[in-house]
């Protein structure tokens, strides 16, 4: 066994993940798994810059985490960093930080790199399954860009694209001009806040269907979508439409994790979302309040995925980028 630490800063939230991996038996055992939504990637679609108050949000979070892995006695550290810190013209200031509190370098991986990490997190215990067909189609949706990975056991084909939940609401859903909403934050209607429209016009979401469907044809040129035999989706948005669709009144990871959504379950709840009020989505007993105001494109995304590629359901794992970074130290 080796003890091992693997963090993931995306878009929209950081997490930790800390286990003991065997890589003979294929065993990951974990210790502690963690996350806080810090909206990393707040403006950095509009401006091409983190902004102070996110990089002070996601340095709080790593002083945490730092903690955590020194009282775990964590063998090995690896941080990687993803679309968000890909885009930022500041990226070195992110850098600087992460390494004067954790002492580790953050990898900015490249989006292909943050597929094939995805997807040995999310079927490394899914092969040999008799009730599921490879290939597997994972797909990543998260705050800033979406993952695509097909595989029957090894990767066969991979893209990232440049649509999330965060990325998809501060483009079409916030009031052209205004700040971007922070993590758990109510947006204010006054001019020197962010003003979301609530609920999106339908013109909104045309225009976040013609994105996705534009990404999607990208993604297509890479990979073929349609050839998918089983769809695994990963990450907030898919969970936590999971954790709707099962009625759950507080988040169990048990119980939504392998869970299966059919098409119609998908399109209701992103039906449901999307001409909520925030208020409405806040009451939601399983929201997390740092998705209330980004959850509605997110579940757009999965089900304009879901569509394209004819998927009559999708496979919920709560294993996915974290457990494969974690497999990437155990060897």
């Amino acid at each position: 066994m080796k003890r091992v630490a693997a963090i993931d800063c995306g878009t929209n939230s950081i997490r930790l993940l800390v286990a003991d991996a065997d890589p003979a038996t294929g065993e990951l055992k974990d210790l502690d798994r963690r996350m806080q939504i810090v909206r990393l990637g707040q403006g950095v679609d509009r401006t091409g810059r983190l902004a102070p108050e996110a990089l002070e949000r996601t340095f709080a979070a790593c002083r945490e985490y730092a903690a955590v892995i020194k009282g775990l006695g964590a063998e090995q550290v690896r941080f990687v960093a993803t679309s968000a810190s890909r885009d930022a013209e500041n990226r070195e200031d992110f850098v600087r930080g992460v390494v004067g509190i954790l002492g580790v370098e953050p990898e900015v991986i490249t989006g292909d790199q943050e597929a094939e990490f995805s997807y040995t997190g999310a079927t490394k215990e899914l092969t040999g399954r008799t009730d599921l067909e490879q290939p597997f189609l994972v797909v990543d949706i998260g705050g800033g860009s979406t993952e695509f990975v097909l595989g029957d056991g090894s990767v066969r084909a991979a893209r990232s694209v440049d649509v999330g939940c965060v990325r998809m609401t501060e483009r079409h859903l916030v009031h052209e001009g205004e700040a971007h909403p922070s993590p758990g934050h109510r947006p204010s209607t006054s001019a020197s806040h962010a003003s979301l429209t609530d609920p999106p016009t339908a013109g909104q979401i045309a225009a976040i269907k013609a994105d996705v469907a534009a990404a999607l044809d990208r993604a297509e040129e890479t990979v073929p979508l349609r050839e998918a035999a089983t769809l695994v989706g990963l990450a907030g948005s898919v969970t936590t439409v999971a954790a709707i669709a099962l009625g759950l009144e507080s988040y169990d990871s048990e119980a939504i994790h392998h869970s299966r959504l059919s098409l119609a379950q998908v399109r209701e709840i992103t039906g449901r979302l999307l001409s909520s009020t925030h208020a409405e989505r806040a009451a939601i007993p399983v929201m997390h309040p740092g998705r209330v105001d980004v959850i509605a494109a997110g579940a757009l995304v999965l089900l304009s995925i879901m569509e394209r590629t004819g998927a009559g359901e999708v496979v919920v794992s709560e294993h996915d980028i974290l457990d494969g970074i974690a497999w990437s130290i155990a060897g």
